[in-house]
């Protein structure tokens, strides 16, 4: 999918990451969201390589990446180990400072990134997402209904593994049907890859310790965080027709949490660089390229 790229596989401390890089330029280290992989770049990788030197990641849990089992408290899928991952495989491409733009699940490894590791994040962009915690304090009846799945994934004892390991293909196809606003639709090319990558049991149980550890140890960590502001600049963008524009004041979500905040809406639903290529490609060339 992201062709042009070279692909690799990083071991960093044991953790397999896997990448694809190209491109020339400042460093942009690129995280996707659930159910995808790095592939979700694909129409916007073209045009960022003509001025970054692009590296798209998948997290660990997805993809090709490592998936290890969650671990008690499910700390191996808590944001700050994925964090870890990726500015250790950064570190091994030669990258000791970068920027990085995640979206989803990307996004939360961003933000938990820019935290743990000011000294190496040098911009922010966050795609169609507010704080885990503050979605979590904030939850009501329409939240739950719209974010079904964050309650769902997060039930214990391989009740979602189970469930979803049945028909892998029809849960992914219809959670990406459900979550998109048809600005421009995702390619079945796209889709075929994250139905494969999908359909390994280990990536349905890797996706789904994600979201526990974004309900438990996440949280943790957040509220320890709670008075440590992001230090670079932030750039947030998020989905007019998506259901976080409906729920939530997303750049107001932002705002007390970095100095340097700035961000717009996105003509499309939840799946900005797929839906919305140009203007997504445009904002961040915009943002990084300062």
């Amino acid at each position: 999918m992201l062709h042009g790229l070279d692909h690799h596989i990083i071991d960093v401390a044991g953790s397999r990451v896997a990448l694809s890089t190209g491109g020339s330029g400042p460093p942009l280290l690129l995280l996707h969201g659930y159910p995808q992989t790095r592939a979700c770049w694909h129409r916007v990788v073209p045009a960022l390589a003509q001025r970054f030197t692009v590296v798209a990641a998948d997290l660990r849990g997805y993809g090709e990446s490592a998936k290890p089992p969650g671990g008690e408290g499910h700390v191996a899928y808590s944001k700050r180990e994925m964090a870890r991952d990726l500015v250790g495989a950064m570190a091994a491409l030669g990258h000791a400072r970068f920027a990085v733009a995640g979206h989803d699940r990307g996004g939360r490894v961003a933000h938990r990134m820019a935290l743990d590791h000011p000294d190496v994040v040098e911009r922010l962009a966050v795609l169609d997402i507010v704080p885990t915690r503050t979605l979590f304090a904030s939850t009501d009846q329409a939240f739950a209904t719209a974010y079904y799945h964050w309650f769902f994934l997060i039930q214990p004892d391989g009740l979602p593994e189970t469930m979803i390991g049945h028909d892998p293909e029809w849960f992914l196809r219809e959670t990406l049907r459900r979550w998109s606003g048809r600005a421009e639709p995702i390619s079945e090319e796209a889709i075929r890859e994250y139905v494969r990558r999908f359909r390994d049991p280990a990536s349905i149980h890797g996706s789904c310790e994600d979201y526990r550890a974004a309900a438990t140890i996440d949280l943790a960590h957040d509220a320890e965080d709670a008075g440590t502001p992001i230090a670079c600049p932030l750039l947030v963008l998020w989905g007019e027709h998506g259901a976080m524009h409906r729920l939530h004041d997303v750049l107001g979500a932002w705002r007390p949490l970095a100095s340097d905040v700035r961000g717009h809406t996105v003509a499309c639903g939840h799946f900005l660089p797929e839906e919305a290529p140009g203007p997504t490609q445009d904002a961040l060339i915009d943002f990084f390229g300062a």
